[in-house]
């Protein structure tokens, strides 16, 4: 082509194009995690001055009703509750602030809730009216109609929760028809989904907002109320669990500083740490997978928006599990494009100057940052080392087994790179049998006529019956790293067929006679 290129693109003029309504929708399909939706609403009590936060579940019975987060914030009027119910209100962030994009309070909560309300009350007289507004989905996606909260309401809910925590001023946002409630499955149901929810919930808070709940005048709790009896029956304060707070480091030579030299930014600093081998701290532990807790910690503003991950300057692997760098992410504005935090603050993206930063990266004394990576895993196959055992890599875990006993899995067993995992489901399959193998899919098939006697009432899910899945697989996983199996292993597998069917009927008789 013999054009000349136009390095600029020419324009005559520009038209507004306001989004659609729909947008709405999309807004709220964002890929919001439940406890990430919570620590966003979080983050806003913080930039409003809160001390402390309630995270409330409300029961009515057996059938849970709604979700609230209160706070004793400042409190917003009219005007600044507009602004804050407006898809993208445009406010002022001070310099500690940990909102950016005006979008957080609508998209994490009608990710996870049909309607959002909240009503604010600021700090003038006890007397001060206070305000509210609703999101509902359905009115939203028709034109943008946000609710009026009616004032007598809206001072009910203020007065629910006085002095605990709201005295002069705070926040209560509500929500309705939250999507992950249970349905069914009565009352056992909802206490086995609050006892879940609330953990996960209570180690994510404690992990992304550590640095804030170490603090003597920062407080979260979570707590469990039944509206049709007015009892509370759980109620917690959320504990920080710092990930670098290792008793003794796992080696000698850190925690150490290095410093990468960023040519738009400047120098960069990184706080390099090695935990001790096989530690069972929570805060070691709760991160996620052994591959998942290593890497940076970037924190913006005193909250950790990313728990793990090399971002390109690696790829994560089982020897580097004890390595972690935690980095505070410069106040800059150019910091922006070096470091791009994604819109639920649950993760960075970094720029390639970054990562080519890093290659040069120094300690004070000269030590590059690669001798650290060779120390992390040196430290960790050392330790493997000293148990006086090699043991033979094996094929990982998959579908079925617990997230947690896959993580064990992994902390305790070298695994064979690049091979698809093991799965254990539940069949149909002839009741002489207890369990089959198919290699070509590789799973490990259980009788489902035993399943109900195994798990003794309890209900059934994808990664029922922990401990009967994790000692099949250890029992099997050798037979998939061979296409057929010799005689010796043809005998251990009748032996075990026997042995497992007559105790499967044991249950089943068991059960019979409790009837």
């Amino acid at each position: 082509m013999t054009t000349e290129w136009q390095f600029e693109v020419p324009t005559t003029g520009s038209k507004c194009l306001p989004p659609d309504s729909r947008y709405m929708e999309a807004l709220s399909s964002q890929g919001y995690g439940f406890e990430a939706a919570i620590a966003d609403l979080v983050d806003n009590s913080i930039d409003a001055g809160a001390k402390d936060v309630v995270i409330h579940f409300l029961r009515d019975g057996d059938r849970l009703v709604s979700l609230l987060i209160v706070d004793d914030g400042k409190g917003m009027d009219e005007e600044e509750l507009d602004v804050a119910m407006t898809v993208g209100g445009r406010r002022d962030y001070d310099s500690t602030a940990l909102g950016m994009f005006g979008t957080g309070l609508k998209s994490a909560s009608l990710s996870h809730a049909g309607a959002v309300t909240v009503v604010s009350k600021v700090r003038r007289t006890r007397a001060a009216a206070p305000a509210g507004r609703r999101w509902t989905m359905e009115r939203a996606v028709t034109g943008y109609q946000c609710d009026i909260v009616a004032p007598d309401y809206a001072q009910r809910l203020i007065d629910r929760y006085y002095d605990c925590p709201i005295v002069w001023q705070g926040t209560v946002i509500r929500w309705d028809a939250v999507k992950n409630f249970p349905r069914t499955g009565g009352g056992s149901q909802t206490d086995r989904y609050l006892h879940r929810t609330i953990n996960k919930l209570g180690l994510h808070l404690g992990l992304h907002l550590h640095r804030f709940l170490a603090r003597d005048d920062f407080n979260i709790t979570i707590a469990v109320e039944d509206v049709s009896t007015g009892v509370e029956y759980m109620n917690f304060g959320v504990q920080p669990l710092d990930p670098f707070a290792y008793p003794i480091s796992g080696h000698p030579d850190y925690a150490r500083e290095f410093v990468a030299v960023l040519a738009s930014l400047g120098p960069v600093t990184m706080a390099a740490h090695i935990w001790p081998p096989k530690s069972n701290q929570d805060e070691f532990k709760a991160v996620g997978t052994v591959i998942d807790r290593q890497g940076f910690y970037f924190y913006r503003r005193d909250r950790l928006v990313q728990a793990g991950g090399w971002n390109n300057f690696r790829q994560p692997e089982q020897h580097l599990a004890l390595a972690r760098v935690a980095v505070d992410l410069p106040e800059d504005p150019v910091a922006s494009e070096v470091f791009r935090l994604t819109v639920k603050k649950d993760g960075v993206d970094t720029s390639p100057e970054f990562v080519t930063a890093l290659e040069s990266a120094v300690d004070p004394y000269g030590r590059a940052f690669s001798q650290y990576m060779t120390d992390a895993d040196a430290t960790y196959r050392e330790a493997r080392k000293r148990t006086g055992t090699s043991r033979k890599p094996a094929i990982p875990a998959g579908k079925g087994i617990a997230p947690t006993v896959r993580e064990a899995i992994e902390d305790e067993l070298p695994l064979i790179p690049g091979e698809e995992p093991i799965s254990v489901r539940w069949r149909k399959i002839d009741n002489s049998t207890f369990f089959e193998i198919d290699r070509e899919t590789r799973t490990i098939i259980l009788n489902d006529h035993y399943r109900a006697a195994i798990l003794g009432g309890r209900r059934g899910g994808l990664n029922d019956a922990p401990t009967l899945k994790s000692l099949m697989y250890l029992l099997l996983h050798r037979i998939f790293e061979k296409e057929y199996s010799g005689s010796r292993e043809k005998d251990n597998l009748q032996l075990w067929q026997s042995v497992l069917v007559a105790a499967a009927r044991a249950e089943l008789d068991r059960v019979t006679d409790d009837d």
